[in-house]
């Protein structure tokens, strides 16, 4: 049995961490999956206070592209006033270490009752790894 460093344990953990490995957000559990370069954040244990929104286990909340250590893509909004009908927007930023972690951030539109209301907003989402589904 070989000794692996802590350090270098850190870094095969996060490696690991990137195909079909789950993580926190804000109390729902997300599954982030990969293809190449494309990641996926879905959905797979919402927290209860979603469930009015048309979010169920497998709805994608983020899909985009890591560069190195860098995600971008697009996110989704969804509200209980429009189920099924979720606002997507541009998103990107970094992952981050200790704890292991992937916040992406973005503009826009604020929808009021499923219709624009010409103020923005910025969204960060953050996704903290949890464990290896």
């Amino acid at each position: 049995m070989r000794f692996v460093s802590g350090c270098l344990a850190g870094l095969l953990a996060a490696s690991s961490a990137l195909a079909d490995s789950c993580w926190d957000h804000n109390g729902s559990v997300m599954r982030l999956t990969d293809a190449g370069a494309a990641r996926t954040f879905l959905y797979e244990q919402p927290r209860q206070s979603l469930w009015g929104t048309g979010i169920q286990p497998g709805v994608w909340l983020f899909s985009g592209t890591k560069s190195g250590d860098w995600y971008s893509g697009t996110a989704r909004v969804f509200s209980s006033a429009c189920p099924g009908n979720p606002l997507e927007y541009w998103v990107e930023g970094p992952v981050l270490q200790n704890p292991l972690r992937v916040q992406v951030t973005g503009r826009r539109e604020v929808h009021q009752n499923c219709q624009p209301t010409g103020r923005w907003t910025e969204d960060v989402l953050v996704f903290t790894y949890m464990y290896n589904c």
